[in-house]
């Protein structure tokens, strides 16, 4: 089997031997959230000298970085006489490094500390007419990068080399969620970002995913295709009318006025026309930020087709080679119907005995990645938050 676990502290220094004997490990890579993984293995002293707090964990597979950043619980402990006389087993949960960067919010001064924030106004950050990446990578450095304060700087990350991809947008963020701010300008050209290792450092580019639906197929003739669950559901909204502007609470000034701006996804053409009303308070559309605000909501609001797949790796066509996360790619339907969407989730499991297995989660899917409750309590979340940072 060709993985190997590495350990490193927080400054990607390598420490220790390589984690032994594991029997059982499963990494999930997201697109444009961070990874999820586990590993179980034995509660040997040598490990657990390893599986502590701020050390990271690195997945190398066939001798490239799979997935690379911290532990989230180093040590989950467990012992049983009648099941096992030895050690005992401890189970390592770990993520990327696109982790610790989700654990930051944009600062309206991101040169002051959070207490020297000016008092006097509700400033915000507001970046305009820029390309998207450099928007997204401007975010990213001056909260928790290379041009961040140094009590906010992550270590050893870095900018990755320029990809020259997006078009001109802007943004005004205040106290939001930094991968939330970045996905908000991501959304409108569908990049992804990411980050990854590379020899001592960690390095946090963006991309532009591929069109790979002629050459990425699955289907059970191509053996690609193990199980699949579809449902076609009608759109939440084919209509999303954003408001922005001032507080209408406020007292009306002529500056305090409010914006409107009604962004159509088309599909009510096959479908019926469902409205939904998104509140974006503080901002207009002079730069196209309240446009920017309802594409993203159509992430979840589309009449996506619904899909529970188990892909599988083949020699023709293999994830990370042939295609990587945010690719739009094709699923054929035993009916004949072909579905074309994005590759959300690739996962990889691995056993001592049984091997490897690479999958992906194709589609915006109830069944294989949020639920339908977990969006509505992230909606809420969104909107909670934007009132609390007025």
């Amino acid at each position: 089997m060709a993985v190997q676990l590495l350990v490193t502290d927080r400054n990607l220094n390598f420490i220790g031997d390589p984690l032994a004997k594991w029997t059982k490990l499963s990494c999930d890579l997201n697109f444009n959230a961070p990874a999820s993984g586990a590993v179980t293995l034995p509660a040997w002293p040598q490990h657990i000298e390893l599986l502590q707090p701020g050390n990271r964990l690195v997945l190398v597979r066939d001798g490239a970085i799979w997935c690379a950043g911290p532990m989230e619980k180093p040590q989950d402990y467990n012992w049983d006489l009648t099941q096992d006389p030895g050690p005992g087993t401890v189970t390592v949960t770990f993520t990327d490094d696109l982790a610790r960067i989700a654990g930051y919010l944009t600062y309206p001064e991101p040169t002051k500390a959070f207490s020297a924030q000016t008092t006097t106004s509700n400033v915000v950050r507001q970046i305009t007419d820029t390309n998207a990446e450099q928007l997204i990578r401007q975010l990213v450095s001056e909260n928790c990068g290379p041009t961040a304060l140094t009590v906010r700087r992550i270590e050893r990350l870095v900018l990755d080399t320029l990809a020259g991809v997006g078009g001109t947008r802007s943004v005004s963020t205040r106290f939001e969620a930094l991968l939330d701010a970045c996905r908000t300008v991501a959304a409108t050209d569908g990049l992804g970002f990411r980050t990854r290792q590379v020899g001592d450092e960690i390095r946090f580019g963006v991309y532009q995913p591929a069109d790979l639906t002629a050459t990425a197929r699955f289907s059970y003739g191509l053996g690609n295709l193990r199980k699949l669950a579809f449902t076609m559901g009608a759109p939440l909204a084919t209509s999303e009318l954003v408001q922005g502007g001032n507080d209408p609470a406020e007292e009306a000034t002529p500056a305090n006025v409010r914006a409107f701006v009604e962004v159509t996804s088309g599909a009510a053409a096959d479908w019926y026309r469902v409205e939904k009303l998104i509140e974006e308070s503080g901002k207009d559309d002079s730069k196209g930020e309240l446009t920017q605000a309802g594409t993203l909501a159509f992430g979840d609001d589309n009449p996506q087709a619904s899909l529970a797949t188990e892909t599988v790796d083949t020699a023709d066509l293999k994830a990370g080679r042939d295609y990587g996360l945010g690719d739009k790619v094709t699923v054929v339907l035993p009916t004949g119907l072909e579905v074309a969407d994005l590759v959300q989730t690739i996962r990889l499991e691995a056993t001592p005995d049984e091997g490897e297995l690479v999958t992906a989660v194709i589609g915006n899917s109830d069944k294989t990645t949020t639920s339908a409750t977990v969006r509505t309590v992230r909606d809420l979340a969104r909107r909670l938050g934007r009132l609390e940072v007025r």
